[in-house]
């Protein structure tokens, strides 16, 4: 009997985990050329060979009150996953991120005898750090993005190992500057030019409740801008899980005269940004790596709010922060985040060069931290090792 092609299931529910699985699928079939792939995800994982049983696009929230309103939705996914591997028993189930699901569907693959490996590790330096011993009971190996992470998981001796980050080495922009400058139409800025005409790139996120609550404060932000910096261009990067209709509602009465929607090339287009407004979440990594000062925002409903200020136990909820381990860029949170404070920020880093320098300068070593090491080829190879008792 001929052996059987091994059979990999993914399961990625935000649109940057539906990247990372993506790569991640790639990678592992060059060590593994026959391997197979199914699971939940959305274009980027469909595109690299994967078979979608289910579509993530309508579940990436985050909040409480936003996860109850997707609740049904949410629970019918992990039904269809949890039948799906079941019915198909997969040698390997690889969960990237979106933590709280994927902990019930490894819960059950494990029981069922399935080989759970976990990537993005849940955030228990954060909150709830006696979860690590959970997470030991129903995964076989953990893989961390961060090197601070692994002494949570050596403590309870759950296998893991410091892969890298997924975006290390990876955020560069093919066209250069000059180049992107000219494709996307933006104004090239002389050395006679007074008062500056500023390029500032806004990142509203990837989810849709992202778009509803803080797309708005955004945009507020943008118009005051564009009243202080006649001519100020606007880069709005609009991430794949978020469809046209949805950006067009969230657009519908807003009047910036020179405004440009990004969809791919990102980080060529971001490379010409001045400042960036941000949500929190990955986007605020990429910037970093990139060296581009950055003001980040968030907001939740207020209950979801209320309650994470009592689980979480962190100072700064962004990433280039979270590392700097200090105040590198300003985080405009819930009633903070106004379109007044956002504006001034942002403004602050374009009129005074040497703030902007010192920002730049910081994130510099947020990059050094993250180093170049390629997370999507290391946990590829331990899934392929993994699977080779098979």
């Amino acid at each position: 009997m001929a052996k059987q092609s091994p059979l990999v299931m993914l399961s990625a529910g935000e649109a940057s985990g539906d990247q990372h699985a993506a790569t991640l699928f790639r990678e592992l079939k060059k060590l593994v050329p026959d391997v197979q792939g199914i699971g939940m995800g959305s274009k980027a994982m469909k595109e690299a060979g994967i078979e979608l049983c289910y579509d993530s696009s309508g579940i990436g929230v985050i909040g409480l009150m936003e996860i109850a309103r997707h609740y049904f939705e949410i629970r019918r996914a992990l039904t269809i996953m949890k039948e799906v591997a079941k019915e198909r028993r997969p040698d390997l189930l690889i969960c990237v991120d979106y933590k709280e699901f994927n902990f019930r569907l490894a819960k059950a693959a494990k029981a069922q005898g399935i080989k759970v490996l976990f990537y993005v590790s849940p955030q228990v330096w954060a909150w709830r750090p006696g979860r690590v011993e959970s997470y030991g009971k129903i995964i076989d190996h953990m893989a961390v993005i961060f090197p601070f992470e692994l002494p949570f998981y050596e403590a309870f001796n759950v296998p893991a190992t410091y892969v890298g980050h997924p975006l290390a080495g990876k955020v560069k922009p093919v066209l250069t500057k000059a180049e992107a400058l000219n494709q996307f139409n933006l104004p090239i800025k002389t050395h006679h030019q007074n008062p500056p005409v500023p390029i500032i790139g806004l990142l509203p996120g990837s989810r849709s409740n992202e778009i509803r609550r803080i797309l708005p404060v955004i945009l507020a932000a943008a118009a005051k801008l564009q009243q202080h910096f006649e001519g100020a261009h606007f880069l709005l990067f609009q991430a794949n899980s978020v469809s046209d209709e949805a950006l067009a509602e969230g657009l519908s009465g807003v009047r910036l005269a020179h405004l440009h929607i990004i969809k791919g090339q990102d980080y060529d287009a971001l490379q010409c940004a001045d400042a960036v407004i941000t949500v929190s979440g990955t986007a605020t990594l990429e910037i970093a790596l990139m060296g581009i000062p950055m003001s980040i925002v968030y907001k939740l409903a207020p209950f979801s709010y209320w309650l994470g200020r009592r689980l979480v136990n962190v100072p700064f909820i962004g990433l280039p922060n979270i590392l700097a381990g200090k105040g590198v860029v300003r985080e405009f949170i819930q009633d903070d985040a106004t379109a007044d404070a956002i504006a001034l920020e942002t403004q602050h880093i374009i009129e005074d060069p040497e703030y902007a320098e010192a920002i730049r300068l910081e994130l510099l070593k947020v990059r050094d931290l993250i180093g170049d090491r390629n997370a999507s080829l290391e946990l590829a190879r331990i899934a392929a090792d993994i699977l080779k008792p098979l």
